[in-house]
């Protein structure tokens, strides 16, 4: 019998009841989607329609080999047991990985479909061990790991924690876990392993390349590029934890524009509403939203307004919502998802209908009176209990496809926007899965703690992200949770973060500043959501304001080549923020780099990250000459020098000198 068939341009393999194909999806990919007891289908979570090309295909008894571009899949056929064993080479005939080998007696199986009783599968699906490897990606998680190897990762989205299971290996190849299920990954010593709690199929994607810049191109190919970033997101954006009425918002603004400082974005931030899920301002603190939008643009400042998921039971929309089913369900248990704020619900943006309902709200509310950027938060969802398996959607479970809600979230807003004619779309979104790019996802950390740990945490966040498709990023400068603008010890941490935050793709100012939960009523009486203290850049004294005026003034100096970083991640996929191996992959100790990072191919950011710190050591690849942007001294590639730090310098050096961005500092 034939165990190996060649169907249009896929091999299809099948035994004991397991249908696999092997699709050529780009020219140096393929995809693998295998199936127990049924036919795979091809579902469309990240991946976008594959691209033309044809595959070279070869069958024998025991073996078939699948070859597109840089990178062959092979299958055989084994006994005892009788198994498939899949493999990946490049084009040097070079193992890339393996499915995990039987272990003689132990029987043991590389994909293993267990059922679910009346139901689908819980899926394991093992890789042999490489020891040598180096991995990258996976989102974002609160560590300070940049390499990935030897960690374990919750597939599941938290407050702060985004789950996008693409990782890039130093064996020359990208793999994408195509499934939105709840699970688990693990790189251990002995092996990877990729675990779905419920799904129908096995799917994933597998990309060759040469370097690591064509591994992300590839991967930006198969799951969509961002849009190219609006002029606004190249500047400074100004928030805090809220500002609660529209006299408040428009001063700050005033006196950013009084003062002279750089500034694209101020943020209105969350309960500017009456009641969450009613999508509009609150007519007693924003009397006149459309006279404030207008008053902005006069200052050439736009206005980012918060959107919220949930949906109070209360809401002048909940009944509708929930007579049409547009909310997300309790499987069991009382029908309330979160309490902060009063009890709620999550809208449903699996589901089409629902999508288009809460953006035509936000168009009315919003976008006709002239606000074109959205603060998508609590897009985890954000659930008061992270049960997961208690919530179902309109695709499905929780459990069996919950990791897309944060990327249909994003695209309720940019098919609402595109739809307008709007070309350019950026929207703040606090969560991610692969493909949320496509639809104009600004990613940030979520709500970190003011600390100098946090701050070392973000810098291997962000350079994660970026390998894992989401170039767009950012953090809470200074951190969300605390911070006293009058302790030394804040100020100390606010200035390193602002400074990390001038080389982040997006520079944003917020936090919840002490003293908090500043008291605010209404005029019947009735308490409204607390508001915090002034977050603004002259909160924090006249030492820091003049260094952070100086970094703004630098942010805004390099907006042409920031534009032009923009334009790579754009067209090429690139990331913004940029591990040292991405730019320098012949280079070993750059693999090994986890607190410094190249700002587009150019500049090399070293952060200081430690409390007290007036120096640190920094690593300059071979192969260029860096010039430090500050003091303007040369140095030779290949060495590592102990850069100097005081509380006004971030160690910065230009490749080969770049004397278009020497000329950025500004002087003073």
């Amino acid at each position: 019998m034939s165990f190996f068939t060649k169907t249009g341009g896929d091999l299809l393999c099948r035994l004991n009841g397991e249908t696999m194909l092997l699709c050529p999806w780009g020219k140096n990919a393929i995809r693998v989607l295998s199936a127990a007891a049924a036919k795979p289908v091809f579902t469309d979570w990240a991946l976008l329609p594959r691209e033309a090309g044809e595959a070279e295909i070869s069958l024998s008894e025991t073996e078939a080999r699948i070859s597109t571009g840089k990178i062959t899949g092979v299958v055989k056929k084994l006994d005892w047991p009788d198994r498939l064993e899949v493999s990946f080479y490049n084009r040097q005939d070079r193992l890339l990985f393996r499915e995990r080998e039987a272990g003689g007696a132990l029987q043991l199986r590389a994909r293993k479909f267990k059922p679910i009783p009346g139901g689908d599968y819980r899926l394991t699906f093992s890789l042999a061990p490489e020891e040598d490897e180096k991995l990258y990606g996976m989102g974002q998680y609160q560590q300070e790991i940049l390499n990935v190897k030897n960690c374990s990762f919750e597939l599941a989205h938290r407050n702060s924690q985004a789950s996008v299971p693409f990782v890039l290996s130093s064996r020359g190849y990208g793999f994408l876990w195509h499934n939105p299920a709840i699970g688990r990954a693990v790189f251990g010593r002995n092996g990877t392993e990729w675990y779905a709690e419920s799904t129908k199929q096995l799917d994933y994607w597998v990309c060759a390349g040469d370097t690591p810049a064509e591994i992300c191109g590839a991967y930006a190919d198969a799951t969509g590029h961002v849009p190219m970033m609006p002029e606004y997101g190249l500047g400074f954006w100004q928030s805090r934890l809220r500002y609660w009425n529209q006299e408040q918002l428009l001063e700050a603004a005033r006196e950013y524009r009084r003062r002279g400082l750089p500034i694209d974005v101020i943020v209105c931030d969350f309960f500017h509403w009456p009641k969450m899920g009613d999508f509009r301002f609150e007519e007693e603190f924003f009397p006149n939203p459309q006279a404030m939008t207008e008053e902005l643009e006069r200052m050439n400042i736009k206005l980012m307004v918060s959107v919220w998921p949930q949906i109070a039971l209360e809401s002048e929309n909940f009944r509708e919502m929930k007579a049409r089913g547009l909310l997300v369900s309790t499987e069991s248990g009382v029908q309330v998802q979160m309490q902060f704020g009063g009890d709620s619900v999550f809208f449903d943006p699996t589901n089409p209908e629902a999508r288009d309902y809460v953006w035509q709200k936000c168009k009315k509310s919003y976008y006709d009176i002239g606000v074109r950027i959205f603060w998508l938060d609590e897009a985890e969802p954000e659930y008061g209990v992270y049960d997961f398996d208690n919530y179902r959607y309109f695709l499905g479970p929780n459990i069996q496809i919950g990791n897309i809600y944060p990327q249909l979230y994003a695209r309720a807003f940019f098919d609402g926007m595109t739809g307008e004619g709007q070309k350019e779309v950026v929207n703040h979104i606090r969560c991610a899965w692969a493909g949320s790019q496509r639809y104009g996802a600004l990613v940030w950390s979520g709500d970190v703690f003011c600390d100098f740990a946090s701050l070392r945490r973000q810098v291997c966040i962000g350079l994660n992200m970026g390998i894992a498709g989401i170039p767009w990023w950012n953090s809470d400068i200074g951190g969300f949770h605390g911070g006293d603008p009058a302790d030394p010890g804040f100020r100390e941490l606010l200035v390193r973060w602002f400074q990390f935050g001038t080389f982040s793709p997006v520079m944003r100012l917020h936090g919840d500043r002490r003293p908090t939960n500043i008291p605010v009523y209404r005029k019947d009486g009735t308490v409204s959501l607390f508001t915090g203290s002034p977050n603004e850049v002259w909160s924090y004294g006249g030492k820091v304001y003049g260094i952070l005026k100086k970094y703004l003034c630098l942010r805004e100096s390099m907006r042409p080549y920031i534009r032009g970083l923009m334009k790579e991640a754009h067209e090429r996929g690139a990331p913004v923020m940029r591990p040292m191996f991405y730019e320098f992959p012949e280079d070993p100790p750059s693999w090994d780099l986890k607190d410094q990072y190249m700002f587009g191919p150019d500049m090399l950011i070293a952060p200081v990250m430690e409390a007290g710190a007036l120096k640190r050591p920094v690593y300059l690849p071979p192969g260029a000459e860096w010039r430090d942007l500050h003091s303007g001294e040369t140095y030779e590639g290949g060495q590592t020098i102990a850069a100097n730090a005081p509380l006004e310098v971030i160690p910065v050096f230009l490749r080969n000198g770049n004397p278009s961005l020497s000329a950025c500092w500004p002087a003073g």
